[in-house]
């Protein structure tokens, strides 16, 4: 790999005797020129770049509804929504960015926009009216409307602020960050928007990154502006915010944490609902692990094999992910045999042997960055056995009770989750595998719950930028809720009977079987399975598995 460190000259004599900071020795290999000639040579003679502008994106409109949601929660605050910095592999190489999910949301922004960005919502003068004193409480960003489903951005009351993003724009080819600046460099991160070019595309003013300070102490104080900032996406800007809450007189630090916990909080919930561009993402997102899918079953004669066959399966999806969207959403599980009693194998480095199952749960994440979740347990032969189909269809009967549940007249999302545990303890007693003199429905009970030993994991969780979406909303906006159109979420339960289990009949053990779809509550209020086209009864499974690697 190119070093990516900003090159120096030779040291001085002087500078071979002072002694070297840590910082300062990543620099001892560099070769670049200083020379004022160079400077000049490098940047001439380059091509003019292209005049047009790029289109508006199809996600602004919705995100501009999203933002005017959010901004309604907090009139006369100062909102901060950072998307986050890159973060270090090791020594001086990074991971691939991906942005903050709140500021992916709120901005319309996907794939790797934009390193060190920060999105502001600026309080207009007309929302001013108790600023530093509005409060979240009562009020839901998951419920609360900005526009209607079908027309993003024909708000039902007056914005409350102005979105600016800030963010550092592309440097002049005759300026030294053009070639020497290895995070920002155009010759060594490729070439990178212009103020105008993002603007066009979001919708949104944008200011450059320097001035942000100076924009977030304006009118800030007791009297003035609060500020609130979304504190785990970015510590440097969340430092920044302090220091300028503690000059203007504001509660800064663990004594702001409330007020900044809002806002984490209302950006999590404006997330419950999904719109109609982003189940549009998602289905993309679907199908795209469905071909991935595919792919991973063509590869299971290789992954036999090889002596590590997971990793053949793991990767045959991923590229897959790479092809089709921006990458994984997550890290994929592909556990054959026992493994799949690890709820997240991820070492995914064993065999894959004839005769037992492979558990893969994979989704791909497009270029949006919404992302799916799918799991299929898969035969490696084609076929289940006797033992392994009893198991399998269990569990989808168990995926077929929580749907139908689901599909209920005020169905709660907790109620998903009973519905599939009534099956699943259910089988453990016909199995005789619930203690003695316990029945399912005393398993059921708070003082029971016996059968949770073979599925300690919920039955299902929120989806969207985030494979466990939602994560700071409240209980009762989330799982104590009544589903409501728009709610995208998963239906995976299991059961896991790991080898050295006693407990478990002899001919079962070493078995484990998870299946999981992805829904959306329509309009109409009906759940419907985004995952539907990929195969998941007994016969389905084996025609799919023996199709492509026939």
């Amino acid at each position: 790999m190119t070093d990516s460190v900003s090159d120096s000259p030779a040291p001085s004599a002087a500078d071979a005797e002072a002694p070297q900071t840590l910082a300062e020795r990543g620099n001892n290999r560099s070769h670049r020129p200083t020379n004022q000639a160079f400077r000049d040579f490098i940047g001439s003679g380059w091509g003019p770049r292209p005049d047009a502008l790029p289109d508006r994106s199809a996600a602004a409109p919705w995100a501009a509804a999203r933002r005017e949601t959010l901004g309604a929660l907090f009139p006369g605050d100062r909102l901060v929504i950072p998307a986050g910095g890159l973060v270090t592999r090791n020594n001086d190489c990074d991971y691939r960015f991906r942005p903050h999910s709140a500021f992916a949301h709120l901005a319309g922004t996907g794939t790797d926009f934009e390193p060190d960005a920060v999105l502001v919502l600026e309080p207009l003068a007309a929302g001013s009216a108790g600023a530093g004193t509005s409060s979240a409480a009562g009020r839901s960003a998951g419920s609360a409307v900005a526009g209607d489903a079908d027309n993003p951005g024909e708000a039902t009351t007056a914005p409350t602020h102005e979105a600016v993003l800030y963010f550092r724009p592309r440097a002049s080819r005759s300026s030294e960050e053009f070639y020497a600046d290895p995070r920002y460099g155009e010759l060594w991160v490729g070439q990178r928007p212009s103020i105008e070019e993002v603007e066009a595309a979001t919708g949104i003013r944008c200011a450059h990154i320097d001035s942000l300070p100076d924009a977030l102490a304006k009118d800030a104080g007791p009297d003035g502006v609060q500020l609130r900032v979304v504190a785990q996406a970015d510590a440097a800007v969340t430092a920044l915010v302090d220091r300028v809450r503690t000059a203007a007189g504001l509660a800064a630090g663990q004594d702001a944490q409330q007020v900044d916990d809002a806002l984490a909080e209302a950006t999590s919930e404006l997330r419950l609902t999904k719109d109609s561009w982003e189940v549009e993402q998602l289905q993309r997102a679907v199908d795209a692990t469905r071909a991935g899918f595919d792919d991973l079953i063509r590869s299971i004669p290789r992954a036999t094999g090889h002596w590590r066959g997971e990793r053949v399966l793991e990767g045959a999806f991923g590229a897959k992910a790479r092809e089709e969207g921006n990458g994984l959403g997550y890290e994929t599980i592909a556990a054959a045999g026992n493994h799949a009693n690890t709820l997240h194998w991820i070492n995914n480095d064993g065999a894959v042997r004839p005769g037992e199952l492979v558990l893969v749960d994979a989704g791909v994440e497009v270029d949006s960055l919404y992302t799916a979740d799918v799991t299929r347990t898969i035969p490696v032969d084609g076929r289940f056995t006797a033992p392994q189909r009893r198991v399998y269809q269990a569990v989808l009967d168990a995926a077929d009770a929580a749907f139908a549940r689901a599909n209920t007249l005020g169905c709660r999302f907790r109620d998903v989750h009973a519905a599939a545990m009534e099956v699943i303890a259910a089988r453990l007693e016909e199995w005789g595998m619930l203690p003695d003199g316990v029945t399912a429905a005393d398993s059921l009970g708070p003082d029971g719950q016996f059968h949770r030993r073979w599925m300690v994991h919920g039955t299902s969780h929120h989806l969207g930028l985030d494979v466990h979406d939602c994560a700071q909303a409240r209980r009762e906006m989330s799982m104590d809720a009544v589903l409501r159109p728009g709610m995208v979420f998963t239906i995976e339960p299991g059961l896991y009977f790991r080898a050295d289990d006693q407990l478990v009949p002899e001919e079962l053990r070493g078995i484990g079987v998870r299946i999981e779809d992805d829904v959306v509550v329509d309009a109409d209020g009906s759940v419907r399975r985004l995952t539907q086209a990929i195969p998941r009864t007994v016969a389905e499974v084996e025609a799919w598995v023996t199709g492509l690697i026939a």
